[in-house]
């Protein structure tokens, strides 16, 4: 991979075990080394979005834990604790340096609402506007198990999605993807670069590598795997390395590099947020003509395309769109309820002349543009 001097739009991911010591404690050694490098790319006039983990970690020893806790409400409360400390030694090695870091907690929540999730896109693009470092972390003071990522790799690849990033950086105690798992096999290779993600790289992916953190390689491959649908560059390797953060961006690094070489759709944040983000209510079981016009003559769907509804909906929602087989064509957002789409489908004409759009051919993602179940 060439060197890119452009200035870039730049997600840098941390894990929990690169930012505390071996005791749990926040490491202010690591935490500085990160900060440095990272203020080397505002130096340069990059923009630049910290995902970091390590609020738990750094918390549950000041709330009386001798070990990570495992309850849900251990957990919060230490976050609560942990979040404090982090912000707090950020910002004074940030502003140490000429910047100013804000924090950003979030939720699945705010990016299954399509609203919330336009307020953080419209948040984060001034903050970067205005040079500010955003550090973002999962709300996990108040997160209910269902609307968890379950881990910042995940969350960072969403964020990378939302504003639009050139790279995304995944930073932890690893070198990067080898073909095999390094701590059982010696001669294990690293690989360097990734342009697909295939059924055997997922089968190398294990758990979480570390009792600090929570997401292991079979977490980061998730997030490749949305970043690479967004047709985001991402990088992984290790905190530790001594200048990682720059050579990461300008391809010089140690580590992996996946980078599809299929073209990115050309999605507004409306389709992005339908194909990445939404969590579809209801699906509708179209004909094989309205599956014809939806993906090859790219026309809206009309009450005479549709056979059955499932599920219970209002309007605007996203529903999943089925063929007559059964397999999974799209989604995309709905026009009317389930009880005024089964009141349309009594009275539809089935001529066509007249008839509603049910769902606008530009709020549909098809999946022969985009996996839009990554």
């Amino acid at each position: 991979m060439t060197s890119n001097s452009k200035v870039q739009r730049i997600v840098i991911k941390i894990g929990s075990s690169s930012l505390t010591s071996r005791h749990g404690e926040i490491s202010h050694k690591k935490l500085e080394k990160l900060a440095d490098e990272i203020v080397q790319l505002k130096d340069l006039g990059h923009e630049v979005v910290l995902v970091s983990s390590g609020a738990i970690a750094a918390g549950y020893r000041k709330l009386g834990c001798l070990k990570r806790p495992n309850s849900l409400p251990e957990k919060q409360a230490a976050a609560s604790i942990g979040q404090g400390l982090l912000m707090e030694s950020y910002s004074k090695l940030f502003l140490a340096n000429g910047y100013v870091a804000s924090q950003i907690l979030i939720t699945r929540g705010d990016f299954l609402d399509e609203d919330r999730y336009k307020n953080m896109r419209n948040t984060l693009n001034v903050l970067l506007e205005r040079g500010i470092i955003p550090i973002v972390n999962e709300n996990d003071t108040v997160t209910i198990d269902r609307l968890k990522f379950g881990d910042n790799d995940t969350l960072s690849a969403k964020v990378a999605g939302l504003i639009d990033a050139d790279q995304l950086v995944i930073l932890s105690d690893i070198d990067g993807l080898y073909d095999a798992d390094p701590s059982k096999h010696v001669h294990a290779v690293l690989v360097e670069h990734v342009n697909e993600i295939t059924p055997e790289i997922e089968a190398t992916a294990g758990g979480s590598g570390s009792s600090v953190g929570t997401g292991g390689m079979k977490s980061k491959i998730e997030a490749v795997k949305i970043a690479m649908a967004s047709g985001i560059t991402t990088f992984l390797g290790n905190a530790s390395k001594r200048n990682i953060v720059k050579d990461a961006v300008i391809g010089k690094a140690r580590g992996t590099y996946f980078k599809t070489e299929t073209p990115a759709s050309n999605f507004n944040q409306r389709k992005k947020w339908i194909a990445f983000h939404s969590h579809p209510e209801g699906e509708m079981i179209i004909t094989n003509q309205a599956k014809i016009r939806m993906v090859e003559d790219h026309k809206s769907l009309l009450p005479s395309g549709i056979n059955y509804i499932n599920g219970q909906f209002d309007k605007g929602a996203v529903i999943r769109i089925i063929d007559s087989s059964g397999h999974e064509v799209g989604c995309g957002v709905v026009n009317y309820s389930n009880e005024e789409l089964l009141h349309l489908l009594k009275h539809k004409n089935h001529t066509g002349i007249g008839q509603p759009y049910v769902m606008d051919i530009n709020h549909f993602v098809c999946h022969l543009d985009v996996p839009i179940t990554v």
